[in-house]
């Protein structure tokens, strides 16, 4: 009786913050008060409120930084992403910096996407927010067809999408992988992030109307930044 109690207190303080959260009463970037604070306003334990600020921080809305206390990660904005990441970023403050344009021999993802030529183009490219500080890392692979075959010499313009259009490649379905995953070393340091901590490491491939590849992209995301609620395809 007294853990179904509990649960029940738990899920009240989780419903108060969320609706403070989303509905801006609570800002992005707010900090939330102390757990004695939480405490003594939901008249219930610190467990029960370590308990609400844990499925709190599931759920994306807050991030708990020991030492530091919880703050609120969720703006309530969404990220359109139908013309190219790096643009849709871009409309929310995010800055990128390009790591590496190169022409590769891949061929073990080839022959996993039943591609004909091992040749692609590499994109590899860090997101930061507008204090510096990084928030995502991601490798894109296209094929070396047409002008893209020139983006290591030329650079890569202000949308790797308007290179893709430029050659008849416009992305219309697809699949996406996501899972947790530990930092590797050179991973981490280009984040500035411990190696090992944990980040959503997403997959996703996407094919033009006719089937034709057109990007596969490798994502290491801050799970304080991000969710994914993803719906695409034609």
């Amino acid at each position: 009786m007294n853990e179904r109690v509990g649960k029940l207190k738990h899920e009240r303080i989780v419903e108060q913050l969320a609706k403070e959260i989303q509905s801006g009463r609570l800002a992005h970037g707010a900090q939330l008060p102390g757990e004695n604070a939480l405490a003594a306003r939901f008249s219930v334990s610190r467990n029960t409120v370590r308990q609400a600020l844990t499925e709190l921080g599931n759920q994306g809305l807050i991030a708990t930084h020991s030492g530091k206390g919880s703050f609120v990660t969720f703006d309530g904005r969404a990220i359109d992403d139908r013309l190219g990441w790096t643009r849709a970023l871009a409309d929310q403050g995010v800055r990128t910096t390009i790591v590496r344009v190169e022409l590769v021999e891949e061929a073990e993802l080839a022959d996993l996407l039943g591609l004909e030529s091992a040749e692609l183009v590499a994109v590899d490219r860090l997101r930061s927010v507008v204090d510096g500080e990084p928030i995502s890392f991601e490798r894109s692979r296209v094929p070396a067809i047409g002008t893209l075959r020139e983006l290591p010499e030329r650079g890569l313009g202000e949308s790797l999408y308007d290179e893709l259009r430029a050659v008849g490649l416009v992305p219309d379905s697809g699949e996406e992988w996501c899972e947790l995953a530990r930092l590797g070393a050179a991973e981490a340091k280009l984040l500035r992030r411990p190696e090992g901590e944990r980040f959503l490491r997403t997959r996703r491939v996407t094919r033009d109307l006719n089937g034709r590849f057109v990007e596969h992209v490798e994502s290491l995301l801050d799970p304080d930044r991000f969710r994914l609620h993803l719906v695409f395809g034609g």
